[in-house]
C-alpha cells in the first residue's frame, strides 16, 4: 500500500466503503444517475439487507456488495465481480431472484412487480465479441426482438475496456467510469472532476484520513484482493506458456508433415514404389493418393 493515497474501489471494502454508507449515498445516487443516462431520476436510496439465506433445504447464501431501493421503488444490487467465473450469467439471475420475491404480498395480491437492476462492475473482460464498455440485457420476444418484459434489467460494465484519458471526459458516466477505474492509481483528484461529488468522494477516499479499524479492514481486504489478482496473472502467464508450447510442438509436426510430403512428392515423380515411398516418409496411403 506504499505510495497509495486512495483506496481501491476493486476491493471488497473499498467498494462498499464509498458506495455502501448511508451516510455517503449520494455516491451512489450519482452514479446511478450517471448510469441511467436520464432515463430514471433517483433522488433517494433506501439501503437493504444485502445478505439473503435461500429458503430451501440446501440453503445457498447470496451477499450482495450493495443492494437498494430507489424513491421510486426500483430495486438494485450492485456487485464489483474481479473475476472471471464459470456461470457468471446464472449468478446475476440467481441475484435478481430475491428482489422479486420480496415484493410478494400476503393475502390478495395482483403481481405487480417493481423494476429489478442487477448491475455487475467487472474487472475483466466479460463479452469479448464487442469493445462495448456498458452493456444491458432484458427479457425479449424471440420472434419479434422487442423486449417482452421491462422490469427486469441485468447491466454490465466492463472496466478492462474503458481507456478514456482525462481530458476525453464528457458525461457523468465517463468520469465515474474513470474514477472507480484508477482512484487506487491517482495522487490528487482530477482537474476534470470538479463536480462536488467528487470533491466529497476523494476527501472520503484517503486512506490516510480512516479509522484505524477501517484501516485494517481495508488492509485485509485489499491483501485479499492483491492475492486473488496474482494468481490470475499467474494461470494466465501459465496459460500463455503451455499455448505458446503446445503451438510450437504443433508447428513442428505441421513442418515436418509438409517436409515429408515435398519428399514423397519427389520419390513419385522419380518412379519410386508407393510402399517405398509410405514406408520413408510414414505418410499414409489416402495422404499418398492427394498428392
Amino acid at each position: 500500500m506504499d505510495g497509495q493515497r486512495y483506496i481501491s474501489p476493486y476491493t471488497d471494502f473499498g467498494f462498499k466503503y464509498i458506495f455502501g454508507s448511508e451516510l455517503n449515498k449520494e455516491y451512489l445516487i450519482s452514479f446511478l444517475n450517471a448510469l441511467f443516462e436520464g432515463r430514471h431520476h433517483i433522488t433517494d436510496v433506501t439501503y437493504q439487507n444485502s445478505e439473503h439465506l435461500d429458503e430451501v433445504v440446501y440453503s445457498r447464501r447470496a451477499i450482495f456488495d450493495v443492494y437498494c431501493t430507489t424513491d421510486k421503488g426500483d430495486h438494485i444490487i450492485v456487485e464489483m465481480q474481479n473475476v472471471d467465473q464459470d456461470y457468471f450469467t446464472d449468478r446475476m439471475v440467481y441475484y435478481s431472484t430475491f428482489p422479486i420475491r420480496e415484493q410478494a404480498k400476503r393475502g390478495d395480491w395482483d403481481y405487480k412487480l417493481n423494476p429489478v437492476y442487477t448491475i455487475g462492475i467487472l474487472n475483466f473482460i466479460f463479452d469479448k465479441s464487442s469493445d462495448d464498455v456498458h452493456h444491458e440485457a432484458k427479457l425479449m420476444n424471440v420472434a419479434t426482438k422487442e423486449v417482452f418484459y421491462d422490469k427486469l434489467s441485468f447491466i454490465t460494465i466492463e472496466l478492462p475496456k474503458f481507456n478514456k484519458k482525462e481530458d476525453e471526459l464528457v458525461t457523468l458516466y465517463d468520469k465515474w467510469l474513470f474514477v472507480l477505474r484508477n482512484l487506487s492509481r491517482l495522487m490528487e483528484r482530477p482537474a476534470a472532476l470538479q463536480e462536488r461529488v467528487f470533491t466529497s468522494l476523494f476527501r472520503h477516499a484517503e486512506i490516510d484520513k480512516m479509522q484505524p479499524n477501517e484501516r485494517r479492514q481495508y488492509e485485509k481486504s485489499l491483501f485479499d484482493y492483491n492475492d486473488i489478482n496474482n494468481s490470475n496473472v499467474k494461470h494466465f502467464r501459465e496459460g500463455k506458456e503451455e499455448g505458446l508450447r503446445e503451438g510450437k510442438e504443433e508447428g513442428l509436426r505441421e513442418g515436418e508433415r509438409k517436409k515429408a510430403l515435398d519428399i514423397a512428392r519427389k520419390l513419385k515423380a522419380a518412379g519410386v514404389d508407393d510402399a517405398v515411398i509410405l514406408a520413408t516418409t510414414g505418410l499414409n496411403e489416402e495422404e499418398l493418393k492427394l498428392l
